[in-house]
């Protein structure tokens, strides 16, 4: 799985450039950028090179804001990753060490999901999981298939794809006839749209960033309609400090936590849990784990205390 991983100012990792990015990216015109400004208090930003954006209208409009630049966008984004070695090492952008506690953070997160959004008889039934930006299968190896009856992965890079097939062929030992990966679609995310009501938790990490915000809000629009009934997304990213940065390599951005939000909120989806990641290296930026809904959560009617309740009230 790619991994947007980044030092400093500098995204080293990009899971396999999640579905966002597509080198030959038959996706639509983008739509007015202007119409999803981002009104969030610190969107401004910077690229790896310094440069300052006054707003991430400013900076999606020079980068992808005609068809063109945007097929553009996303085939430099391909490009950089097809010329990344197939290994954990190599989608993790050199720091493999983080793949333990990645994956330790993420099952104590996923555990408590499953725990509180899926009932015994729900968990009595298949439960399906969907990997965006797979990449080598890193995270349906080590993770997914061990609590999900069905994984489908998802990876524009093939050679990525290709190595996760072979990692989870039937006969490997993290396939079993209970536990398995079924699809691999070689698809980037933005063309993505997948069969309804297939999954109960759809897996989004270190991709994302990849995707402009127009194609963000119609990703997770579509996807809404491949979740079962009580089913939800996860989504695993790097965090900006504020505003957004841009790395001008590998084609993606990092976001911070109030212009994910203000994203989510015109998704139409909600926060359910949140989790942030620990045990990384200094010098990384922050990593977050939202656990998103379609449904709103329930309003908590707060009742008077029954001293309050009996006190008489004041005479005006």
């Amino acid at each position: 799985m790619l991994c947007c991983w980044v030092p400093s100012s500098h995204s080293l990792l990009s899971t396999t450039w999640g579905w966002g990015i597509s080198a030959c990216a038959s996706h639509s015109p983008l739509s007015q950028p202007r119409s999803l400004k981002i009104s969030c208090m610190d969107a401004g930003g910077t690229d790896s090179d310094g440069r300052e954006y006054t707003t991430a209208d400013e900076m999606w409009r020079e980068q992808a804001g005609d068809p063109n630049k945007k097929t553009l966008w996303y085939r430099h984004g391909v490009s950089y990753w097809e010329g990344v070695n197939a290994s954990v090492d190599g989608v993790l952008g050199g720091f493999a060490n983080v793949n333990e506690p990645d994956i330790s953070c993420s099952e104590d997160f996923l555990k408590i999901l499953l725990s509180e959004r899926f009932s015994a008889d729900v968990r009595h039934q298949p439960l399906v999981a969907l990997d965006c930006g797979s990449g080598i299968g890193r995270v349906t190896k080590n993770l997914l298939i061990r609590y999900f009856n069905e994984v489908d992965l998802l990876e524009p890079v093939s050679h990525f794809l290709e190595a996760a097939r072979e990692t989870l062929a039937p006969g490997c030992h993290t396939n079993s006839d209970i536990h398995k990966a079924v699809n691999f679609y070689c698809v980037p995310l933005q063309d993505f749209t997948p069969d309804t009501e297939r999954y109960d938790v759809i897996w989004v990490q270190w991709c994302i960033g990849h995707l402009t915000d127009d194609d963000f809000i119609s990703f997770f629009k579509r996807a809404k309609v491949g979740l079962k009934p009580g089913g939800l997304f996860v989504l695993k990213e790097n965090i900006a400090r504020s505003g957004f940065v841009l790395d001008n390599e590998d084609r993606s951005v990092t976001r911070s936590d109030s212009y994910f939000k203000e994203l989510f909120s015109q998704c139409g989806l909600h926060v359910y849990k949140s989790k942030d990641q620990k045990g990384f290296p200094e010098g990384l930026f922050a990593v977050k784990m939202y656990a998103l809904t379609t449904d709103a959560p329930k309003k908590v009617h707060r009742t008077k205390s029954k001293a309050k309740a009996n006190r008489p009230g004041t005479i005006k």
